[in-house]
């Protein structure tokens, strides 16, 4: 389990001949690491006397936003179960074919639904990111940017993830619910980071030089 390991050993197995850590785990670490940001800009705010009147408001965005925190990292290992599972289904084909083929898909499908649930949750991340915007302290805001540059990048690599399983499912009604779901998300997913950097620029021109 890598929640409960260093940052330096997860890097370094990502970095490794191995099939796990991969990349559907690094888009959930990536989202987290958005996240992560999120909270930071919110505890920074937080206490100042000049946001005194949106605290509460803050507050509530901030257990909103760790809640998101705490589901991305168990994403991290949860991605790399499922992986996992796909590769145990492969030793699994010597032994018994038909067996194989059932197990094999229900292994494609759970590697599906982990990457899924970082995209939908990406999306909720860079809401609070837009929702954020005109409520912190001006200092923060690059970190604001920062955060939605990565949750736009965690969103596309977990989509990536579940573009790469789709073609090996045969349960057409789960495929089409599956992009169903997506459909919308992707159109936010464009969308969004291009409203909250743009809000971040309109907040950044109205800093007084020297103040």
């Amino acid at each position: 389990m890598y929640i409960n390991q260093s940052l330096k050993k997860y890097l370094d197995d990502l970095a490794d001949k191995k099939p796990t850590p991969g990349g559907g785990s690094a888009a959930a670490l990536t989202s987290a690491l958005g996240t992560a940001l999120i909270s930071m800009v919110c505890n920074f705010t937080i206490g100042k006397q000049k946001f005194r009147d949106k605290e509460e408001e803050i507050n509530k965005i901030l257990a909103e936003n760790e809640t998101l925190r705490q589901r991305f990292m168990e994403l991290v290992d949860l991605d790399i179960s499922a992986y996992e599972k796909v590769t145990q289904m492969r030793k699994l084909f010597k032994e018994n074919k038909e067996i194989y083929e059932k197990k094999m898909q229900e292994a494609i499908r759970e590697a599906v639904m982990t990457p899924l649930e970082v995209c939908q949750l990406s999306i909720q991340a860079l809401k609070i990111c837009k929702n954020l915007i005109d409520k912190i302290n001006i200092n923060l805001i690059s970190d604001l940017s920062v955060s939605t540059n990565l949750l736009q990048a965690g969103y596309q690599s977990a989509l990536l993830n579940i573009e790469i399983n789709l073609p090996f499912l045969k349960d057409r009604d789960f495929i089409l619910e599956v992009r169903r779901i997506l459909e919308p998300l992707t159109k936010e997913s464009q969308i969004l980071p291009n409203l909250i950097l743009a809000g971040i620029k309109e907040e950044i021109n109205k800093i007084t030089p020297g103040k």
